[in-house]
C-alpha cells in the first residue's frame, strides 16, 4: 500500500485511470530550477502590464466578504495572515498573461498540505497550486503547480523554502453557449522558468475530493489568492489582457 498522502475512495477523473487526490499517482519527477532572484531583485513588468500588487499596499484587493483585504504588507510583499479568509482583486479580467511571485515559509512547519499552502484561482475558480513541494511528497494532483484535483505539473521545480518562486502563466478561460461548454478551459504554467503545463484544457472548476466540472459564468473574474492556514507571500503580481485573439 502506498505511504504518500492521499485518497483511495474518491471518484475516479473523467478518461484517467486515477482518481482525484490518488494517494497511487505517480509523482512529478523533480527538476532543480535555476538560482533563486535576490531578495530586494524584482524584475519591472512590462509597459502594457496591469499592475495587481506593487507592494505597497492591498488598495486594488477585497477579503471574501467585500470588505478590506486582511493580510499583512511589508517590505515590499503581501503575507496572508491564517483565518483573515481569501483576497480577491478588485479587478475582473479573463484570458491573460499572469505574472507572480510566491514564497513559502522558511521556518518548516507540517508536511504533505500543511506545509507552505496557498492557492492562485483564475477567475476566482480556476486553481493552480501554491505549495511548498520542496523534499515534501503529497498526493500528485495536488502539488506546486498542479491544476488541483485535475493534473499533476509535468516536473516539481520547486525551490527551498524561503527563495523567491514564480509564475509565469498564459491562462485562456471557457466559452459558454447557455449552459454548453464550446471551448474548455486552457492554460499554460511556468514555476521558475520550467514549463509544468503546455496549453492542458480543465475539465471543470477547481473543488475538493469530488470532479469538477463547469457552471456558466461570465467571461472575465477577479484573481484570488487562498488563505490555507500558512504565512505565504506573495509580490510583483501583474497581467496582460490577451488581445488579438477572438474575444468573448
Amino acid at each position: 500500500m502506498s505511504q504518500l498522502p492521499g485518497y483511495d475512495d474518491t471518484p475516479f477523473l473523467t478518461n484517467w485511470p486515477y482518481r482525484v487526490h490518488d494517494c497511487n499517482r505517480p509523482q512529478p519527477r523533480i527538476v532543480t530550477p535555476g538560482a533563486p532572484p535576490s531578495s530586494d531583485c524584482i524584475l519591472p513588468a512590462p509597459s502594457d502590464a496591469v499592475m495587481l500588487f506593487d507592494g505597497s499596499s492591498l488598495d486594488g484587493w477585497k477579503s471574501r466578504d467585500g470588505g478590506p483585504a486582511g493580510w499583512k504588507v511589508e517590505n515590499g510583499y503581501m503575507e496572508v495572515v491564517a483565518k483573515t479568509g481569501d483576497i480577491s482583486t478588485l479587478a475582473e479580467f479573463g484570458d491573460c498573461q499572469l505574472h507572480l511571485e510566491w514564497m513559502a515559509p522558511a521556518v518548516v512547519i507540517g508536511d504533505s498540505q500543511g506545509r507552505g499552502n496557498s492557492g492562485v484561482f483564475l477567475q476566482g475558480i480556476y486553481e493552480i497550486q501554491v505549495l511548498d513541494c520542496y523534499e515534501n511528497p503529497t498526493y500528485a494532483d495536488g502539488t506546486v503547480g498542479a491544476l488541483y484535483g485535475q493534473t499533476p505539473p509535468l516536473v516539481n521545480a520547486s525551490r527551498k523554502p524561503g527563495e523567491w518562486q514564480s509564475y509565469d502563466i498564459i491562462w485562456e478561460g471557457p466559452r459558454f453557449d447557455g449552459d454548453t461548454v464550446v471551448r474548455p478551459a486552457a492554460v499554460t504554467v511556468i514555476l521558475n522558468g520550467v514549463l509544468l503545463h503546455h496549453r492542458w484544457e480543465l475539465i471543470g472548476a477547481t473543488g475538493h475530493k469530488k470532479v469538477g466540472i463547469y457552471e456558466p459564468h461570465p467571461p472575465v473574474g477577479p484573481l484570488k489568492l487562498q488563505d490555507h492556514g500558512n504565512p505565504v507571500r506573495f509580490r510583483n503580481i501583474w497581467y496582460r489582457p490577451l488581445t488579438g485573439y477572438d474575444t468573448p
